[in-house]
């Protein structure tokens, strides 16, 4: 099981400035509910001195998307757009007293908001809009552009690690030589560059956990719902499998928990301990997006 600070714990469950923003004049749209986390970032911004007034945001994902989403906001309340630019996932991460090497992909996407939404204010295009030809990660929509950018920011030297900060390599692995060839193309910077400007290593990610079988990863579906279904019934509620596609897991979620105000969140969290105990990304949906899609 990944380890989780006090911190990512806290503002998962009591997340800061979560929720629309009125008056918000910049933002930043990143990621893909089909990919499994989607982000919309909201400032409010002087107009006069470009300092950043308030800070919202919007998020669906796991537990460390929605603390580094809420991290995101504290951080750059009462910064300049200047000020904002600098900050790193890395600096997310560290106000979070870290992530698990496999969640550092959560701060790459805030940092990914605030520059989408900095640009949004500026009426700029943001420069990370996929171009044609460069996507490299079809199973998430991650581009060449982003892989470059990442690795060269947190100084990453294997697959595993751009996997980790991207999701890139995560899914059906067909673009794990194309990812090698950008780390080789980078690397190759690194040795002209003065070793002053270098930065240290991410630690080695843990070996990856043997594949399930088809039973097998049934069973510990369900019997990752039924270790959940109690704390719910508590707060008058259940949770129910519909169905299981491939990576996605259709739920429908009943009593108090239908319908809450915190239901994306508890959705997260559940969706958090099934990519924990299968070993794997899977997407946790409500069964309305099920019969939504047989219905298309």
């Amino acid at each position: 099981m990944w380890d989780y600070s006090e911190k990512v714990r806290e503002h998962f469950f009591n997340p800061r400035n979560a929720g629309p923003l009125d008056g918000a004049n910049a933002v930043g749209d990143v990621g893909s509910i089909k990919c499994g986390d989607a982000l919309r970032l909201m400032l409010k911004v002087d107009p006069d001195s470009e300092r950043i007034v308030d800070a919202h945001f919007q998020t669906f994902g796991c537990g460390s998307a929605i603390a580094s989403s809420s991290a995101l906001t504290e951080i750059v309340k009462g910064k300049t757009l200047d000020e904002a630019l600098t900050v790193s996932n890395q600096d997310i991460a560290d106000y979070l007293d870290g992530l698990p090497p496999e969640k550092m992909h959560c701060s790459v996407m805030g940092r990914e908001a605030l520059q989408a939404a900095v640009a949004n204010f500026r009426g700029e295009v943001w420069a990370d809009a996929h171009a044609e030809g460069a996507l490299v990660c079809k199973c998430f929509a991650v581009d060449s552009a982003m892989i470059e950018d990442v690795v060269r920011a947190n100084g990453l030297t294997t697959v595993e690690q751009v996997t980790n900060y991207t999701k890139a390599g995560g899914g059906c692995s067909s673009c794990h030589e194309p990812i090698e060839e950008i780390l080789a193309r980078v690397a190759g910077e690194r040795c002209t560059a003065p070793v002053a400007e270098t930065k240290p290593l991410p630690a080695d990610v843990p070996a990856a956990k043997p594949k399930l079988t088809n039973f097998q990863r049934m069973r510990k579906i369900e019997e990752t719902v039924e270790a959940i279904r109690p704390m719910l019934q508590r707060d008058h509620g259940d949770i129910e499998i519909v169905e299981v596609d491939g990576k996605n897991i259709y739920v429908d979620l009943k009593g108090a928990c239908k319908g809450c105000m915190m239901e994306a969140a508890t959705l997260s969290g559940i969706q958090t301990q099934l990519v924990e105990a299968l070993g794997e990304f899977v997407q946790l949906l409500p069964a309305s997006y099920l019969a939504a899609r047989k219905g298309a």
